[in-house]
């Protein structure tokens, strides 16, 4: 006689978040690799992809999840490699910006399409499913479903 199949029972909250723990491990594993062969961090690769526009220091520590010496020692080497440079900010003189140089933006440029040509499945799901994965990632972690500024 034939088994009937069992019903799968849908991931439990942690199963979920090892999942999502492996995900971000690979995602990062392959980020630093490609930063590495443009001779950066994985921290200062990092640091160049939230650099959209201007970005006070403190923003950045608090985006990197980082002690603010810390960030100040990776914009040094960054500015030491002509991709990024400091600036005061036009409201308030006493802030600095961190913005990104001609080279540093062709740095993330090219750091981004080499990370895209491998997350090639990404591009393989349809425009429903891209907007389902934002929505969910979204509510899952709230603040994180919008364009990055």
């Amino acid at each position: 006689m034939p088994q009937t199949p069992r019903p799968v029972s849908p991931p439990s909250p942690d199963e979920l978040m090892d999942q999502l723990a492996r995900v971000a491990a690979a995602y990062y594993r392959h980020f630093a690799t490609v930063a590495a062969g443009h001779g950066l961090t994985l921290m200062q690769g990092k640091t160049l992809s939230l650099l959209r526009g201007p970005r006070p220091m403190r923003t950045l520590a608090e985006l990197l999840a980082c002690d603010a010496s810390n960030v100040t020692g990776i914009v040094d080497r960054l500015t030491a490699q002509g991709l990024v440079r400091r600036e005061a900010d036009p409201a308030d003189r006493r802030i600095k910006n961190i913005v990104l140089t001609e080279q540093g933006e062709l740095t993330v440029r090219r750091i981004r399409t080499e990370l895209m040509s491998s997350l090639t499945a990404l591009e393989e799901l349809t425009p429903d499913e891209r907007e389902t994965l934002r929505t969910l990632l979204g509510r899952a972690f709230p603040g994180t479903a919008g364009p990055q500024r």
